[in-house]
Formats: C-alpha cells, sequence, structure tokens
C-alpha cells in the first residue's frame, strides 16, 4: 500500500511539472512544433537513466524512491502518450516529414539521453 501512495505523491509532482515545464518551453519556442513535450520527453529520458543507476543499480537512494521518482514522478513527467497524438495530429493537418521528423528526433534524442545519463551517472557514483 505505501508503494501506491509513494507513486501517487511523486506522479501529482511529475504531471505539474510536465504541464510546467511543457508551456514554458511551447511559449518560448512560439512554433507548432512540439517543443514542450520533446523537452519533457527527453530531459525524463536523462533523468530515468541517472536514477536507474543511483536507485537500482548502485542502491545509493533507498529502494522505495524508485516507486516515487521512476514510477511516479517520470511515469506522469514524460508524455509519450502526447507525442503520440501530436504525431497523428500534424499526419492529420498534412505535415507528413515534421511528423515523421518529430518521431525520428523523439526517439533517437531520447534514448541518447538515457545512454548518456545511465554512462555518466556511472561514472560519476
Amino acid at each position: 500500500m505505501k508503494h501506491l501512495i509513494f507513486i501517487a505523491i511523486g506522479g501529482a509532482g511529475g504531471a505539474l511539472a510536465r504541464h510546467w515545464l511543457s508551456n514554458l518551453v511551447h511559449d518560448a519556442a512560439a512554433s507548432k512544433f512540439p517543443f514542450g513535450t520533446l523537452s519533457v520527453n527527453l530531459l525524463g529520458s536523462f533523468c530515468i537513466g541517472i536514477l536507474y543507476v543511483m536507485i537500482v543499480e548502485r542502491g545509493l537512494i533507498h529502494p522505495d524512491w524508485r516507486s516515487v521518482f521512476i514510477v511516479g514522478f517520470l511515469g506522469a513527467f514524460t508524455t509519450f502518450s502526447t507525442f503520440s497524438l501530436e504525431t497523428i495530429a500534424l499526419l492529420e493537418n498534412g505535415q507528413p516529414t515534421v511528423a515523421l521528423g518529430y518521431v525520428l528526433l523523439s526517439v533517437v534524442t531520447c534514448i541518447f539521453a538515457v545512454g548518456l545519463s545511465v554512462s555518466l551517472t556511472r561514472i560519476l557514483w
């Protein structure tokens, strides 16, 4: 039961952080390209690599924090479902090239962010 509470607390924080950061970046970019969602997914992908190493591999943080940070916060913070919907919207608006670019940029950079953060965290901790 405590893990469900931990997930809920982390999830609430992640959802609020996603909303704030996504809107901040979207407004700053002043573009029809969904830079807000891309930024959130990239940052979330980077953070999950750090937390994975610190909690799961190295045990530097108590395992209960996995429920709060990885499952709850980052689960709510990253927005892959929003990414998917935005891709469909780009396709439906007759922008298949932009949609393909968005998909490739999102997938490649987020995978890179996880790999980079895992490697850096293993070196630093």
